[in-house]
């Protein structure tokens, strides 16, 4: 059928087709070899007219391998041939050890399609297809066959599974049947009693997860969320240089209200505030102050007189003045300190009155927002996530995630179905920062590997104003130092094109279901190697549950078809002819 090579350029051949010799199968997209004395090149037909065909060139065969790209080009001699069984072998990959089946390949007769495990799973990976494509249909079989693969058993695996609609905790229902040793478990932000609540340690917050979660807008707010949260680790403590520090803040902030030009009554009401907000055993309303001969509560030393100035005002100034330690302007609290949404509430109150946030008109606006934000947290139905019942640390706090009842839980489904888009983004993020955290203080690094799958990632790994306000999103930070430290990314998403760039260039697999899009098809066309039009084309058109996958975990970008998983995740379409004749 195949003649001779007529024209060789960079990136193919053109090869013209043997006279009289009728092509009688579809043979685009097939793949053949390009072969002469010395090397053995692997292409695949781009392009058929009545005369010619176009191969464009993928890699080079050597010593029963395939490695990609083509640096010496095939000879105007070269022979050309359809591809043997035993090649079609070394492009689908083989289960050898270090490797699992994925699925079928419908271009070879339902040969069966495997990758590296280390390929895959080392690096971040990308999922994408439309609705009803078999997207989490794919994912779930991606994640059964892993554990049903007996080479490379996942007992410490660490998979954290972000479903948003709740469809995956069904595929995992049966894992312990594979292996007595696999187990699963889910938290749900909801009222779903077949779950588990979500609960996350508020103390484990930065202050760059806290102007998150209050949503801050303006770079003027940020010293105050920092403030905010140091003194509330300050107030939670309860050592001695911890209550002179107290007593010292207390001490400055009543001094800088006492020597201001407010008004009497407003000094008195501000003094009052602090001290109602932040008592301590030296500063509270019925605190002793000792005169020479005499003694006051503090709430007695306030009377204003006849000049409108306080009757005890140098008695309290001595003694508020006698807390005041300078050394103590550097003290930072301990590292690790427990705390709840009032405590810091309470220490937002302290630094808006104490610092005057309120009495300037430049940032009255700034304080405001933020002291709403965290009071309707507060009073709000989502609290309750930052209800943790135990005082822990990062290591203990994800062990209680992945631990349950003494059994490793290596898949771990986080449900935020009641939240919306905006507070469910910060919850992800939170994990993923301390996650990220965590896995760089292991000695070995990435010994303890964490893989992060995000399913509608559309919705939250996206560009967003993250490095406006706080200079960096977590999500392109895992994307570019995570893979050392073993976080991985896992990005599920019906669109490609509203995701962040950072993430997607970085990474490595990629499983495309249909996609009809025409910015996604032109963004995948963009962004695939050794890729032809004809192969983008053809995913437009794919079956549900078949998939084009590329990358560095497979030899050459291949059309797979994936089993069915079982169980199914909970995301088929809703029976409308049945609904409809239910009474």
């Amino acid at each position: 059928m195949f003649d001779k090579i007529s024209l060789i350029n960079e990136t193919s051949v053109v090869v013209d087709l043997t006279p009289g010799v009728a092509v009688t199968n579809n043979i685009l997209s097939s793949h053949v070899v390009i072969e002469d004395e010395e090397k053995q090149i692997l292409g695949e037909i781009s392009e058929v007219n009545n005369a010619q065909v176009r191969i464009k060139l993928l890699g080079e065969f050597m010593n029963g391998q395939l490695f990609g790209g083509i640096i010496r080009k095939p000879l105007m001699n070269s022979k050309i041939r359809s591809i043997n069984e035993q090649e079609i072998a070394i492009i689908l990959g083989q289960t050898n050890e270090g490797a699992m089946y994925l699925g079928r390949s419908p271009f070879y007769n339902g040969a069966p399609v495997c990758l590296s495990v280390n390929n895959f799973f080392s690096n971040h990976f990308a999922i994408f297809g439309n609705s009803g494509s078999g997207k989490s249909c794919g994912t779930a079989r991606l994640l059964q066959n892993v554990f049903q693969n007996k080479q490379t058993p996942p007992y410490n695996a660490n998979i954290l599974i972000f479903d948003v609609s709740g469809e995956y905790a069904n595929a995992f229902s049966k894992l312990s049947t594979i292996d007595p040793k696999y187990d699963y478990r889910v938290f749900t932000t909801g009222n779903n009693t077949a779950y588990e609540q979500l609960r996350i340690p508020l103390w484990l917050l930065n202050a760059n997860d806290l102007a998150l979660l209050l949503m801050a807008n303006s770079h003027s707010q940020l010293p105050l969320i920092e403030r905010m949260l140091k003194l509330a680790r300050i107030f939670s403590e309860s050592s001695q240089m911890s209550e002179q520090y107290k007593d010292h803040l207390i001490a400055k902030a009543i001094i800088s209200i006492l020597f201001s030009d407010s008004t009497p009554v407003k000094k008195k009401n501000d003094i009052f505030s602090i001290v109602e907000t932040c008592p301590t055993p030296n500063f509270n309303m019925d605190a002793t102050i000792h005169g020479i001969g005499y003694t006051r509560k503090l709430r007695e030393c306030f009377h204003i007189d006849k000049t409108g100035t306080f009757t005890e005002g140098i008695l309290f100034t001595e003694y508020t003045t006698s807390f005041v330690k300078e050394e103590l302007d550097n003290y930072e609290p301990t590292s690790l300190t427990f705390y709840g949404l009032q405590d810091l509430e309470r220490a937002l109150d302290f630094t808006l009155i104490s610092e005057g946030w309120y009495n300037n008109p430049n940032t009255y606006a700034d304080a405001a927002s933020v002291r709403v934000r965290l009071h309707s947290l507060i009073t709000g139905e989502q609290s309750k996530i930052f209800n943790y019942p135990n005082q822990v640390d990062v290591q203990t706090f994800l062990s209680n995630t992945l631990f349950k009842d003494g059994r490793k839980r290596q898949i771990v489904i986080i449900n935020p179905e009641d939240m919306d888009d905006s507070l469910a983004a910060v919850i992800v993020k939170i994990y993923t920062r301390i996650i990220f955290d965590f896995a760089k203080t292991v000695p070995k690094k990435g010994s303890i590997p964490f893989h992060i799958i995000v399913e509608e990632a559309h919705r939250y790994i996206k560009n967003d104003t993250d490095h406006f306000l706080i200079g960096y999103n977590i999500f392109e930070r895992v994307a570019k130092e995570g893979r050392k430290y073993g976080v991985i990314l896992g990005v599920i998403s019906q669109r490609p094109v509203e995701l962040s760039d950072t993430v997607i260039s970085q990474c490595s697999n990629f499983l495309i279901f249909k996609t009809n899009h025409p910015s996604d098809e032109e963004y995948i066309r963009k962004m695939v190697p050794n890729i032809n039009t004809d192969i983008v084309d053809k995913q437009k058109s794919l079956q549900s549950g078949t998939c084009l996958g590329f990358g560095t975990a497979f030899k050459i970008p291949v059309i797979v078809h994936l089993d069915m998983p079982d169980p199914s995740p909970l995301s088929s379409n809703s029976d409308i002819v049945a609904n409809w004749k239910n009474i």
